[in-house]
């Protein structure tokens, strides 16, 4: 059976030519040309390997490692970076890269590396596929799909209410600060009034406690907000 690998390149030359030879070799190749495309393919299917380049466009390589490891601890990735510089390595291997390669690289290694690579991932699957839900009461979120199921009912999230619910999920019976909360889903560099978090908090609430007796979503008074089991 073939590995499925997927390459996240925006050159197009070597993503062809990765392409090529990684067939030639046996593999299952898929592309993709920008990091924004490149994330929702290697969260919406199964990968044995991820050739992810640093520099992209839509969304850097380091992010999207970022955002997949949140989800996926599991899949090898391998990174090229077009620069030898100690920092990029140190941060692609700090959000979960397996290894890395400098741009220009011979063919030859980086197959040895992918074998390397591939030889020491996981065999469980199933850590992988838990890693995918999350679940409180009668509430449960697929992160792959960014589908939400309370008590049958599917309940629909705008991407920065997801965003912040599943901040909160991702934290239960933790109290996550407004200035938390801000730094998370809106960014460090967010000019604006902490309130927001009030009122996207009251959105999410409609959506997620309105139907229920048993809330969720809890205001800790001074503090900021917290995602539990049951109410205090």
């Amino acid at each position: 059976m073939s590995i499925d690998v997927l390459i996240v390149e925006d050159e197009n030359k070597i993503a062809r030519l990765l392409e090529l030879e990684l067939t030639h070799e046996g593999y299952s190749v898929s592309l993709a040309d920008n990091g924004r495309d490149g994330l929702e393919k290697a969260l919406k299917e199964e990968w044995g390997l991820i050739i992810l380049d640093i520099m992209l466009p839509e969304l850097n390589g380091i992010e999207v490692l970022r955002r997949l490891r949140k989800i996926d601890t599991q899949t090898p990735v391998i990174v090229l970076t077009a620069r030898n510089t100690t920092p990029d390595k140190i941060s692609g291997l700090d959000q979960g890269a397996n290894d890395y390669m400098t741009k220009p690289f011979e063919i030859e290694e980086l197959l040895a590396r992918m074998r390397a690579a591939l030889r020491n991932r996981p065999v469980d699957s199933s850590i992988k596929t838990a890693s995918r839900e999350l679940q409180i009461s009668n509430l449960t979120v697929n992160k792959v799909s960014r589908e939400i199921i309370r008590g049958g009912k599917r309940i629909v999230l705008t991407p920065k209410e997801y965003d912040l619910f599943l901040f909160l999920l991702e934290n239960q019976n933790q109290v996550m600060s407004r200035e938390q909360i801000i730094n998370h889903v809106w960014g460090f560099d967010f000019v604006g009034d902490t309130n927001v978090v009030d009122v996207y908090i009251r959105y999410i609430r409609k959506k997620i406690d309105h139907d229920f007796d048993a809330h969720i979503i809890h205001t800790i008074r001074g503090v900021g907000y917290s995602v539990r089991e049951m109410d205090s």
